[in-house]
């Protein structure tokens, strides 16, 4: 499968004849970036703000979801679990729901705007994760130190940071260095995907850092 990013916590999760997921589509005239040009058959929606449900910026979409529970449309399996609040804004804190999408055994966990470490029992109802896609940057996501925690927890094989400082947003967010430092790392050459298969993963985590498409 591949995985391409568009900015913010947005992803393109494609593989042949399984259907095509993007999580989170932003508005561009509330968060930066250029205007999406998308097409997919889901559209997962974390939590309710503009720069994570302008689902109507993804053209062609059959499925929108957005809240808790278990799914499985074009031979995508997804698993949704409610983290932060219990409604849309429960003391201040927006609902997230964070996802898994199993493409044929490879696992790719979509965090959202998780503010706080999960439980035991919300990080085993992720099961075994291949790859984790992470807020890094602070704002309404975990800054760096509480993501490293996170993937301490979660012990994926790869993990792809998102929702951090870029030159084109326009929101306060912390720099990617931040969370690279916490994680022990000096440099990373950006890639402009991650293709993935089963055979071939690392044993230990490895971070990959995409450039956003801008198309």
């Amino acid at each position: 499968m591949e995985i391409t990013w568009y900015g913010h916590s947005c992803f393109r999760l494609t593989e042949r004849n399984l259907a095509t997921v993007v999580t989170d589509p932003y508005d561009s005239t509330k968060i930066g970036y250029k205007p999406l040009k998308l097409k997919a058959d889901i559209v997962t929606v974390s939590h309710n703000s503009p720069g994570h449900n302008n689902t109507n910026s993804v053209k062609d979409v059959a499925h929108v979801i957005a809240g808790p529970g278990e799914y499985e449309i074009g031979n995508v399996f997804i698993t949704a679990v409610q983290t932060n609040g219990q409604d849309d804004n429960d003391n201040g804190n927006l609902r997230n729901i964070l996802y898994v999408f199993d493409y044929d055994g490879v696992t790719v966990a979509h965090l959202g705007d998780l503010i706080r470490v999960p439980t035991q029992m919300e990080v085993e109802a992720l099961g075994s994760v291949t790859v984790a896609l992470v807020p890094v940057g602070g704002g309404g996501g975990l800054n760096a130190a509480k993501a490293a925690e996170v993937i301490s927890l979660i012990e994926p094989n790869i993990v792809i940071p998102m929702h951090y400082a870029t030159e084109d947003t326009s929101l306060n967010l912390n720099s990617l260095d931040k969370f690279m430092k916490e994680m022990g790392i000096s440099a990373s050459t950006p890639e402009p995907s991650l293709k993935i298969t089963r055979t071939g993963l690392p044993q230990e985590t490895h971070v990959v850092v995409l450039n956003y498409q801008q198309k």
